[in-house]
């Protein structure tokens, strides 16, 4: 009897010596960790990122506008004459480069006279590209002169006439590259101009779509 009594208290012992480590233990464990929704980022690049997801080429236009961040603020207007500048700039220095690299084939011929398919398609090419930068900085200006306090008659207007200056722009560069759909002198001129306008025609397709997005969002 007593060997069972001494039984039952040795094992009451280890039990409560049991709980007593476990609650001493437990109070030097760090505390559940607990997750909060993620905050919106403070510079603005969720906003970018949202609405780039809506254009065409949405990597690019988050890619290109990110750098922006800071200064648009999550402002739709801002970010879309971002990227209409973005688009002017780039434009304005791809003409530069063309001029830097082929201005002599275009000015004295391109080794087949001044009259060869190569000459004639850098030229006209060249045209475009300068008739598409006039077309982006007559829509960077109507975007910046935007007044968007008058009647809804009137913003509409205004916001029609940045878009038919970007799509202007937009026909401008499928024409220049359209010039080469024939050409067969020059690969390495073909290739590098395409590629070239290519990219600029994304841009410009992208702050096309935004200028569209801002039309439809916008309350005057």
């Amino acid at each position: 009897m007593k060997a069972h009594q001494s039984k039952h208290i040795t094992m009451v012992v280890l039990t409560m010596t049991r709980l007593i480590l476990l609650l001493i233990t437990s109070s030097f464990l760090p505390p559940i960790l607990t997750v909060d929704p993620p905050l919106p980022s403070p510079d603005g690049s969720d906003f970018i990122r949202t609405i780039c997801n809506t254009t065409l080429y949405s990597d690019l236009c988050f890619s290109s506008l990110s750098t922006f961040a800071n200064s648009i603020h999550n402002d739709l207007n801002r970010l879309t004459l971002a990227a209409i500048y973005l688009t002017h700039s780039n434009t304005l220095h791809l003409v530069s480069y063309f001029q830097n690299v082929y201005g002599d084939c275009v000015d004295h011929g391109c080794g087949g006279g001044p009259h060869n398919s190569t000459t004639s398609a850098l030229k006209d090419c060249f045209e475009n590209l300068k008739g598409a930068v006039d077309d982006m900085r007559g829509s960077m200006k109507q975007m910046k002169d935007l007044v968007s306090t008058g009647s809804l008659q009137s913003f509409r207007f205004q916001m029609s006439n940045v878009k038919t200056w970007l799509s202007a722009a937009l026909t401008n560069e499928y024409t220049c590259t359209d010039g080469f759909e024939d050409f067969h002198d020059d690969g390495f001129i073909k290739d590098d101009v395409c590629s070239r306008v290519d990219d600029i025609k994304k841009l410009t397709s992208n702050a096309l779509a935004l200028v569209n997005r801002y039309a439809d969002k916008a309350v005057p």
